[in-house]
């Protein structure tokens, strides 16, 4: 598999995971984090059922790693996540040395990597994330345009 195709395939089960978010009544983002193409986690959104407004699903899977892990860093990893995430999320990448993002679609009204802000590019900080974005896009913001319309 080349990158592209692997950003697919992984992207794909990011779809998956905000596809259950979507079941269970929760924004549906989903978020998969790879290293060596093996999956260390898998988790979508959950602030609705945990009552945690924590419960990002990038922040859950970065959690879940790091607890299945030897140590917090987690520097050869990958997150693919369906929607550009957002301030406390992008945070999360910075403080946990992940080595690249791959996101679907733009939050145009709260992402923190290209849209209102670029934290994972800021040279100011301690660490850079690596980004790629648009990654089935269409399908990554068909799924969010869905949720909303039903909730109007």
């Amino acid at each position: 598999m080349d990158i592209n195709e692997k950003d697919i395939y992984f992207m794909r089960l990011a779809l998956e995971e905000a596809s259950l978010a979507f079941s269970e009544k929760e924004v549906p983002v989903g978020a998969v984090l790879v290293s060596d193409s093996e999956i260390l986690a898998k988790a979508h959104n959950a602030r609705e059922t945990s009552k945690d407004p924590t419960a990002h699903a990038e922040v859950i899977a970065i959690r879940n790693a790091a607890e299945k892990g030897d140590s917090w860093r987690l520097s050869e990893a990958s997150l693919y996540v369906t929607k550009e995430p957002c301030i406390m999320c992008s945070g999360a990448m910075v403080n946990a040395r992940i080595k690249r993002l791959v996101y679907g679609c733009k939050d145009e009204k709260g992402g923190a990597v290209d849209s209102l802000y670029k934290l994972l590019s800021d040279k100011r900080l301690n660490h850079q994330v690596e980004v790629v974005s648009g990654i089935l896009e269409d399908e990554c913001a068909e799924i969010l345009r869905r949720f909303f319309q039903e909730r109007r």
